[in-house]
């Protein structure tokens, strides 16, 4: 249901800090003409941590509006509770989304009983698609492959977005379970390497300043085109690093401000991209063929 270059949207905002709706529907089109296969918003890199309830709902709404129906939305709806868990993700259900990506609860550092039983209750209170989504350098919690093939026997489970940056967990998690889900890379950097072990995809952050080449990549590692899809990760391989360079979405909002994509805009506690930094991405911009202003 969800594979392929699966962008992780950024939250485009003015240089006073405010939401910038236009940028945003700018983007989604640019994603559908890019081929991107499906947009995730309000995420980590969309900055939902940073924005108050009332623009979450706003972006999510947006982006779906826009999009209508020509490319797969999923939203992020994790929360630290459960219960905020499940009020979320209902919630964006009736904006229209195709899915939910649901992160680990971050800070309290729950056993995998409690990440077993957290799972299944928003499953069995949520009528949604729901990716897992394990990113233990973010939350401090790892959500082991033994558990995800226990949560991938629940009907609207439906993937999980690995984002450990170990590949043998997708060998581990394809030999673990008895219900098959899809596999996501939530690691650019080793996404062509998960997918050659047998993942589906990714959720990119990279593919919000070069959607096309991610979106062929993914398009030739379905087809086992290994040669190919090389060629294009290494004209990827820069920004997969340089974005990095500073916390996400730090580097690829001023990636896309260079790319006039949108205006300089990023809440606190995040603020822009220090300008050592701006030759760097700007070198890794061009090495991935993004045209520039």
């Amino acid at each position: 249901m969800f594979s392929g270059s699966i962008v992780a949207i950024v939250t485009p905002m003015t240089d006073e800090g405010q939401l910038d709706l236009e940028a945003l529907r700018e983007l989604v089109d640019w994603h559908i003409e890019q081929g991107t296969s499906g947009i995730v918003v309000m995420g980590t890199t969309g900055e939902s941590g940073t924005v108050t309830e009332q623009e979450y709902f706003l972006a999510i709404k947006t982006v779906v509006e826009q999009a209508a129906g020509k490319i797969r939305i999923i939203a992020g709806s994790g929360a630290m509770s459960t219960d905020k868990t499940i009020s979320l993700t209902n919630e964006v259900k009736k904006l229209g989304v195709d899915g939910a990506l649901v992160v680990t609860p971050y800070y309290c550092k729950p056993s995998q009983q409690g990440l077993l039983a957290h799972f299944k209750a928003v499953a069995e209170n949520c009528d949604l698609p729901i990716i897992l989504y394990n990113v233990p350098g973010r939350t401090a919690v790892d959500l082991l492959p033994q558990t995800v093939a226990e949560l991938a026997k629940l009907d609207n489970i439906v993937g999980i977005k690995e984002a450990t940056g170990d590949v043998t967990r997708v060998t581990e998690l394809n030999r673990l379970l008895e219900t098959p889900i899809t596999i996501l890379s939530g690691d650019d950097a080793t996404a062509y390497d998960f997918m050659k072990l047998g993942g589906h995809g990714v959720i990119s952050v990279t593919a919000n300043a070069a959607p096309g080449l991610m979106s062929k990549m993914c398009e030739l590692a379905d087809a086992q085109n290994w040669k190919q899809a090389a060629l294009i990760n290494d004209k990827l391989m820069g920004l997969n690093e340089k974005l990095f360079l500073e916390a996400n979405p730090i580097p690829v909002k001023w990636a896309l401000y260079r790319m006039n994509k949108m205006g300089r805009g990023i809440r606190l506690p995040l603020t822009e991209l220090e300008s050592r930094f701006h030759a760097q991405v700007t070198q890794a911009l061009e090495q991935a063929n993004v045209e520039l202003p």
